[in-house]
């Protein structure tokens, strides 16, 4: 059996039971239970195609397109992969072992990764698939007895393998054709480019945004008040707030109801990472590194799932979990007496959380059983223990009763008259809300905005009917200016990612966007959205600033040269569509890939034909002026980046009778692509010329050897090394 990771592998052996340690694996309930180490076998680059003509180092336009007839497959570079690999193979090719059990994520990725360990080593056995949503023992032995045939799941490994193959294509020869179009590394990917592009748009709607003032009547009423609309003009408003003078309000309709407003649903890990940011600051990958170590300690449920419910057989171990003991000491003082009082009342139910067609995988996030007190407060990192503490809050929370609440809203007018006998009639409104149980927002709070709690609350008497309603005091202007959509947060573009289909108009496509059964809603999935945001801010393409993402003028130099497909999300909707057929045994992988292939074959001759746009290139040079990468060491003139070198802005180069660039003038100050062994980011060239020395692991001398060491500013060579923080911190 191979599981995706030595923990779930654990988890398995001690729920099958006669758990014994083995050399690289442990035995259980007559099986050799032994894990992968994520994806173990991936596709090879294009320069291990040594035969064609892609597999050069340097980057042509007449090379392309790249398309492996043949696809070729290699060895994770990761830490510990190959030795993790042949560890599996020896046991794979083992005359003991007579069958073999794919037991990774019940997902695309999880069949991908056992298949691939299979073909590397030219292994057939006969084969099962565990399909598990969870680490509970009882969970798993129930699983381990409905076992079925892996072929049952040939659908699901065809879909991960053309998404993986297309995905390649697309990438690489995306990349390499802007690249050699625009004479400067720019990276493209399916997912990545539609996320800088949604970045990029809003910050341009931010900036161009002209604000509009307006002004608002306001007219008191006895303890609460009436409002109009917006009215853009000033000198209408003045005669508006004139005439109001005095008239009485003529009450049209008054609305009142008693509504509920549900618990909130338990947490997906994207729903997980957006309350961390918005709560605590953290990023995405900071959220997903705390609760895969939760994980790990087996206090907490899976990390990397897109469902928000539970199934019927998890109700149990939720109802046990939802006792108070779980809150005191974990929680502040208010939710703990909310959780309390509910508890006494028995206004905690786990089956609101229960909807078994949404679990296609694993479930929604939650803590386990394992979490103690001591535990909580010893053993955790203060960042994990506000992880847990936010889950544990909205475990409550979805378990507890609705918010109940009574609404009240005025629709009303003031019948004005003008001095040339005209009538003119002035909507005017009103709402309260008022809550009668809180329920679960005792808990968790609710999700007002800022400015809707700023507002004064309405006290509108429950005596109030239709008919005339005389003014309380005297009428207002307020005024305000059109606000400019807000910045993206780690939360807002999380959110986006997620719901992406609504910038689809599509009605099939969005369904094919919004369909989750085999793979996260939206663009991305909850495992791999963190790190796209994080590559595209190593990329220099986002930076933060405070909790906000913003593009950079690479980034917007990007989306603006780029092809337009790449950077809609209706690729992704196509391509979920295709994918989803293939699943289901109705679409088929060689025709899939063979129009992506053409697709990607038409790519060179489009991208030239963009960057022949003389708007685009007098967008791509202002962007470069704009975009400065520090000050150079030598003159202090800003660092720009020029191909794949990075250079000083005072630098100027000439062709010289051989045909070669020599430097006319500047300084001369240059940073070359690699250095000692490794190819440098726009990410550490501008942290070093920050003076943030980054740290970088894997450098080479010229011996051979590795090290780390952090980066430094050269006057000389570009960049240097120092040692000095390492040596201190060992010692």
């Amino acid at each position: 059996m191979i599981a995706e990771k030595r923990s779930v592998a654990f988890a398995i052996a001690q729920a099958l039971g006669g758990v014994r340690q083995g050399d690289g694996y442990v035995s259980a309930g007559g099986a050799l239970i032994s894990w992968a180490q994520g994806h173990l076998v991936e596709l090879s680059d294009p320069e291990e195609y040594s035969d064609m003509p892609w597999s050069a180092h340097k980057w042509t336009m007449d090379s392309l397109p790249i398309d492996p007839k043949s696809w070729r497959w290699r060895l994770s570079g990761a830490k510990g992969a190959a030795q993790r690999y042949r560890s599996l193979v020896e046991l794979l090719r083992s005359d003991k072992v007579t069958e073999l059990v794919n037991a990774c994520d019940p997902d695309r990725e999880g069949e991908a990764i056992f298949r691939r360990i299979l073909m590397a080593a030219k292994v057939s056995k006969p084969s099962l698939r565990l399909w598990v949503a969870s680490l509970d023992e009882q969970a798993i032995r129930d699983a381990w007895n409905r076992m079925r045939p892996a072929s049952d799941y040939d659908g699901l490994a065809a879909a991960a393998d053309a998404r993986a193959k297309a995905d390649w294509l697309v990438g690489m020869n995306a990349s390499r054709a802007h690249t050699c179009a625009w004479h400067r590394s720019l990276s493209l990917g399916r997912v990545r480019t539609p996320t800088l592009n949604m970045v990029v748009q809003r910050d341009l709607a931010i900036e161009s945004h002209k604000p509009t003032p307006f002004w608002r009547l306001i007219v008191p009423m006895d303890g609460w008040t009436l409002e109009s609309g917006k009215i853009e003009d000033q000198v209408m408003a003045r005669r508006i707030l004139a005439d109001a003078m005095g008239l009485p309000a003529e009450i049209l309709e008054v609305r009142r109801r008693r509504e509920h407003a549900k618990p909130p649903t338990l947490f997906d890990l994207t729903g997980l990472q957006k309350a961390m940011s918005e709560r605590h600051g953290l990023t995405a990958e900071q959220t997903l590194d705390c609760l895969q170590h939760l994980y790990e300690m087996k206090v907490a449920t899976y990390p990397r799932t897109d469902s928000k419910y539970i199934t019927h057989d998890d109700v149990d171990g939720l109802k046990e979990l939802l006792q108070p003991k779980y809150a005191l000491g974990f929680l502040d003082q208010k939710p703990v007496e909310a959780i309390h009082d509910l508890y006494s009342a028995g206004g905690f139910d786990p089956m609101r959380c229960v909807a078994d067609d949404k679990v296609q995988g694993h479930t929604a996030i939650l803590p386990t059983r394992r979490l103690t007190y001591d535990v909580f407060q010893h053993d955790l990192t203060d960042m994990e223990r506000e992880v847990i503490a936010v889950i544990l809050t909205r475990m409550w929370s979805a378990c507890a009763t609705d918010r109940v609440h009574d609404t009240v809203k005025v629709e009303a007018v003031l019948d004005e008259r003008h001095a040339d006998g005209s009538m003119e009639r002035v909507p005017l409104s009103a709402s309260s809300d008022v809550t009668v149980e809180a329920g679960w927002t005792a808990i968790e709070g609710t999700s007002r905005t800022d400015d809707a709690e700023k507002k004064p609350v309405n006290r509108i008497p429950d005596s109030l009917g239709k008919g005339p309603l005389p003014q309380s005091g005297m009428p207002s202007l307020s005024e305000g200016v059109t606000a400019p959509p807000k910045p993206f947060t780690e939360a807002t573009l999380l959110s986006a990612m997620e719901h992406a289909s609504r910038f689809v108009a599509d009605r099939d496509l969005k369904a094919a966007l919004d369909d989750d059964t085999s793979h996260s809603g939206g663009i991305g999935t909850p495992a791999t959205r963190a790190g796209i945001l994080e590559s595209l801010v190593k990329s220099g393409y986002l930076l933060r600033k405070g909790k906000q993402i913003r593009s950079t003028p690479a980034g917007r130099m990007l989306i603006g040269v780029a092809i337009d497909e790449l950077k809609d999300v209706r690729l992704t909707a196509q391509w979920e569509q295709r994918l989803a057929d293939i699943e289901d045994g109705k679409g088929d992988e060689a025709v899939f890939l063979d129009e992506i292939r053409a697709e990607c074959a038409a790519m060179p001759r489009r991208v030239v034909e963009l960057a022949g746009r003389d708007d685009l290139k007098r967008l791509a040079q202002q962007i470069g002026e704009q975009e400065s990468f520090g000050p150079c060491p030598r003159c202090g003139k800003p660092v720009v980046k020029t191909g794949s070198i990075w250079q000083c802005s005072s630098n100027k180069s000439v062709r010289d009778e051989t045909g070669k660039w020599v430097l006319s003038g500047g300084c001369g100050y240059k940073i070359f692509a690699e250095k000692f062994g490794k190819k440098l980011t726009d990410s550490m060239v501008r942290r070093t010329l920050e003076g943030k020395r980054p740290k970088v692991s894997g450098l080479k001398s010229k011996a051979g050897k590795t090290f780390d060491a952090r980066l430094v500013p050269d006057r000389q060579y570009g960049i240097g090394l120092s040692f000095d923080d390492l040596n201190r911190r060992k010692k």
